[in-house]
């Protein structure tokens, strides 16, 4: 993977028409949402995983404060 510089990037973005920039940013908004979503998914898959696994503790705020008394 060939890496670049902040600056050599945003000079390129800045050659770009306006309707090229638009779509850039447009697409890359898209590719981080996208990989917000599937950060989001690993996360509840891992959640269930523990819960399945017992490893989860449900209980209202009193209950937690009082397991963590213990």
């Amino acid at each position: 993977m060939k890496t670049y510089s902040f600056d050599k990037i945003l000079e390129s973005v800045e050659e770009m028409s306006d309707d090229e920039q638009l779509t850039l940013v447009e697409l890359i908004a898209q590719r981080i949402k996208e990989r917000r979503r599937e950060e989001i998914a690993i996360n509840i898959m891992s959640a269930n995983e523990d819960y399945s696994h017992g490893q989860v503790f449900r209980g209202s705020v009193a209950d937690i404060m009082a397991e963590l008394e213990q």
